[in-house]
């Protein structure tokens, strides 16, 4: 438990501290000034401000911003010169953010999920290169006997190309699309010597406690390839995979395909890394990516809190020719904060409920 806890900290340290590390960077690039850089929220059980006064003492350079480690690992932070409400006139009025014209501030929020996209992209690369790529085709390797698929009479060799009338091109959307059906019929559509055939299979029902699933009857071929080239051909479609898991996630719970409760929180990501780490290294690397892309699209949406919600901000602006009132933008945003502070709330609960 405890070696979990750890990995589940480092992991989110690491995504956080990537996506707080983007918008730092592209805030120095532009000589906007950054009082402050924070991994984790709440009260500060680091801080580099001691040793800065201490620097200062000594008649040496320090740096402009102060730097924390919180508490709680679930997020960060960048306090940036000119983002609250009140005038700041500790800084020079050109390294206040909203000095900036609109193209500078935007790569400011957007390169925290850029970093994310770069760090899935990293470490998807490092393990494919150290231990191998897998094949992610809809071609299914082999079909389990007497199980609900070969009931069916679908075979091995056959190429899924669509689930419910929803197109797979990957093995990432089959597995996506099998969990979305859960124990109920689901249409198969799948291409064989050229001919698409229909399939309807009914999966089993996992009968034991901890089993808690069920079964169509696929096995998924494990052996990996090896090859600098085919690392990098796998990097980018297992990016493009794991990207559109995210995509067809957001819009089925948009359109009712997922409910709420089926979303994690901070506990089914804790959840993921316990189960993960005994899968080996290899695994860890494939959730960080996950997790790294998860928060980078997630970070896009233009919902009021997000970095997506500040950049549909500054669209506004570039159209209508000059920045919203400050203090409606803030306001908007608070809100936007809090409806999402009660949806982890909401959704860690149901992570603790499924636990039990």
């Amino acid at each position: 438990m405890i070696l979990s806890i750890i990995y589940f900290i480092l992991i989110l340290g690491l995504i956080v501290l990537v996506h707080e590390f983007g918008h730092f960077i592209f805030a120095k690039i532009f000589h906007v000034h950054v009082y402050e850089f924070a991994i984790g929220m709440g009260p500060k059980i680091w801080s580099s401000e001691k040793l800065r006064e201490k620097r200062k003492k000594q008649g040496k350079k320090v740096s402009e911003t102060i730097y924390t480690i919180r508490c709680i690992p679930l997020g960060g932070f960048n306090q940036l010169a000119g983002e609250g409400l009140e005038e700041d006139k500790k800084v020079k009025k050109e390294n206040l953010l909203q000095s900036k014209p609109v193209w500078q501030r935007f790569l400011i929020m957007f390169f925290g999920a850029g970093n994310n996209f770069i760090l899935a992209l990293i470490v998807l690369f490092v393990g494919a290169l150290i231990y191998g790529s897998p094949n992610i085709s809809t071609v299914i390797p082999s079909v389990i006997n007497d199980s609900p698929m070969a009931v069916a009479g679908i075979k091995s060799k056959d190429k899924i190309i669509s689930i419910n009338d929803k197109k797979t091109k990957t093995l990432d959307d089959i597995q996506l699309y099998m969990t979305l059906a859960g124990d109920n019929e689901t249409k198969f559509v799948v291409l064989r010597n050229g001919k698409e055939l229909t399939y309807k299979v009914t999966p089993f029902t996992g009968s034991e406690k901890e089993e808690k699933g069920y079964s169509f009857g696929i096995q998924f071929n494990n052996t990996l390839e090896k090859g600098f080239i085919k690392s990098i051909t796998y990097t980018f479609q297992k990016f493009y995979a794991i990207a559109r898991q995210v995509f067809i996630t957001i819009k089925e719970l948009i359109i009712g395909g997922v409910s709420v409760k089926q979303l994690s929180g901070p506990v089914g990501i804790y959840s993921a890394v316990d189960k993960t780490r005994s899968a080996g290294f290899y695994s860890i690397l494939n959730l960080i990516a996950l997790l790294s892309l998860n928060v980078g699209i997630m970070n896009l949406i233009p919902f009021p809190a997000f970095d997506g919600g500040r950049i549909l901000f500054l669209v506004i602006e570039k159209i209508k020719g000059k920045p919203i009132k400050m203090e409606t933008e803030n306001l908007i945003h608070n809100i936007g904060f809090f409806i999402l502070l009660a949806l982890l709330i909401y959704v860690t609960f149901n992570d603790i409920l499924r636990l039990f």
